[in-house]
């Protein structure tokens, strides 16, 4: 199941418009709604606030939206923490979607809305917490080559994480950047999980248990800011908390264990080939698999003496070749950054595509 957090358009020529419009940068109001993507050739969005309404009247239960928010929660967030209940009903909704038995509208909206008529937020536009690891091997050994460091021997003791900006999240469309951003301005081609269930002290062995679904994910970094600061060894922080991209939407985690294996201890291997786009132009390859730690090591670790909750993002950190600063470093490309106006699009197998325009606040 993929589900989306979005807000309806007012007016236009929806036919003009072959994919969904985007705004980045947006939070979640009143206005936001969450919904379940359905379809392929004719993607349609399920408004799940007026379809979990319908359903409830269908079954004789009140239907007014505080009761539907009590019994299934408000967005996406919502969703996940009333996961056993909402699942069900949302299947239910998809179900009858595909009989054609699903009304256009009811209780005075949209029950069911093309994709191109709805702008798309961030799945979760403000998460509970935002954590990223630091998982791909090959990143992190160019990395540091980069700086002229040796690759360490604890990273392969531990996997390690910081936090990010769960106030700075954003979805497709426009990112909006300052000034100082520009300085070596990059892109960073990641997934992150959800949790869902959560936990405390959670094993690999069973961490996968506590995901709820796997979304794309850009951790926008501007490198200039990031080499000054993290000269006094506390890590990232202004340089990368002005924008993360989550998107475009949010994809359960039975709908990707087609894509998986078990590793033992280590938990599920995702084979999923990644790709980033700048103008048109591919610049960047990889794959899940080659993630040397995997969601579960890393979240065994995340929840280690605290408790992980519904809603927490954590994310895979970059993989091999996945960002400006390995491509200029290795000589693939010559001291190419981001600027105003460049087009970003990451796709990732059974995730799709994440499309993103920088522009100067």
């Amino acid at each position: 199941m993929k589900l989306v957090t979005f807000r309806t358009q007012a007016g236009g020529d929806s036919k003009a418009r072959p994919r969904a419009r985007t705004q980045a940068g947006t939070r979640a109001s009143t206005r936001a709604r969450a919904g379940i993507l359905v379809g392929e050739t004719d993607a349609t969005v399920i408004d799940l606030a007026r379809g979990f309404a319908w359903l409830e009247r269908r079954s004789d239960r009140p239907n007014d939206p505080a009761h539907v928010a009590d019994r299934y929660g408000r967005g996406v967030l919502g969703f996940i923490r009333s996961a056993e209940r909402a699942r069900p009903a949302a299947d239910e909704l998809v179900r009858a979607w595909a009989r054609g038995d699903l009304p256009p509208s009811f209780d005075g909206g949209p029950l069911a809305l093309a994709l191109p008529e709805i702008t798309l937020l961030a799945p979760l536009p403000m998460p509970r917490s935002v954590r990223d690891g630091y998982a791909f091997r090959q990143h992190v050994e160019r990395a540091r080559k980069i700086r002229g460091l040796d690759m360490i021997p604890e990273f392969d003791q531990v996997p390690v994480f910081y936090f990010s900006n769960h106030r700075g999240i954003v979805g497709p469309g426009d990112v909006s950047v300052q000034k100082a951003h520009l300085d070596r301005l990059d892109y960073e081609l990641e997934a992150a999980i959800v949790i869902g269930a959560g936990g405390k002290n959670l094993s690999s062995a069973r961490a996968d248990d506590a995901i709820f679904g796997m979304t794309i994910m850009n951790d926008w970094s501007a490198r200039g800011l990031q080499a000054q600061e993290m000269k006094l060894n506390l890590g990232p922080a202004k340089g990368k908390d002005f924008a993360t991209s989550l998107g475009p939407w949010l994809v359960t985690l039975d709908e990707l264990l087609s894509r998986a294996k078990r590793d033992g201890e280590r938990g599920l291997v995702f084979d999923m080939a990644m790709r980033a786009i700048v103008n048109g132009q591919v610049l960047s390859r990889g794959n899940l698999k080659d993630m040397t730690w995997t969601f579960a090591q890393i979240v065994e670790r995340a929840s280690y003496g605290v408790r992980l909750s519904a809603g927490d993002v954590v994310g895979s950190g970059t993989c091999g070749t996945g960002c400006l600063l390995e491509l200029n470093g290795s000589g693939q490309l010559d001291n190419r950054w981001l600027k105003p106006g460049d087009e970003v699009a990451l796709e990732i197998e059974g995730l799709g595509r994440l499309e993103n325009r920088l522009v100067l606040a």
